[in-house]
């Protein structure tokens, strides 16, 4: 995980902030979830939403105006920091620097949602079963996963280790954590899974 953490760190370094992308840039990088990924969280003002992987807080802009409180988790210091000036015009975000996977929250959430970070995750039974215990009775949550099935990021100076997956073996991890698939759809990049907690 040092090397996932090292790597995002170096991209703030590097200036690179999805967050502040220009427009053409920013569409492009809604071809992993854009707008109906974000419709199918049915997010109001009465709901508590978390984001596994917060990032700079790209997503976490669009989100954060349309809920009550958004809490959003990032396993790079540098990245939180960055989503923590990015976000600072909304009162109802709160930031969380750990690994999501050993991370104990005290709370549970109406929707929850990932894109581009299940792919760090080797362990993806444990990362839903977790999800799923996170949720509230009817609770929503929102997975886009990349189709690039190559298992490294190559940076050029670097190489990161990945895990892809495929919407199959997903789905077959919602079942079985007790989660109900609502929805799915495909992006240019993405699969998106929409599944529900049961009452």
């Amino acid at each position: 995980m040092r090397d996932v953490i090292d790597h995002y760190n170096k991209l703030i370094g590097e200036n690179n902030d999805p967050a502040r992308d220009p427009e053409p840039l920013r569409a492009y990088m809604d071809k992993w979830d854009g707008q109906e990924f974000i419709e199918n969280m049915q997010l109001d003002k009465d709901r508590s939403v978390l984001e596994i992987g917060i990032g700079t807080g790209r997503l976490a802009m669009r989100v954060a105006p349309m809920c009550k409180d958004l809490c959003g988790i990032d396993i790079s210091q540098k990245t939180i920091e960055r989503a923590a000036e990015n976000l600072s015009g909304n009162q109802n975000v709160r930031l969380i620097c750990a690994d999501f996977m050993s991370f104990e929250f005290n709370e549970r959430f109406d929707v929850i949602y990932s894109s581009l970070t299940f792919m760090h995750i080797e362990d993806k039974r444990s990362a839903i079963q977790k999800v799923a215990s996170l949720l509230n009775d009817s609770g929503i949550f929102v997975l886009s996963i990349d189709k690039n099935q190559a298992e490294f990021i190559d940076m050029g100076d670097r190489k990161i280790k990945i895990y892809p997956d495929n919407p199959s073996n997903i789905r077959a991890l919602l079942t079985a954590s007790g989660l109900k698939i609502t929805n799915e759809f495909e992006t240019d990049h993405a699969y998106i899974t929409v599944s529900r907690k049961s009452n």
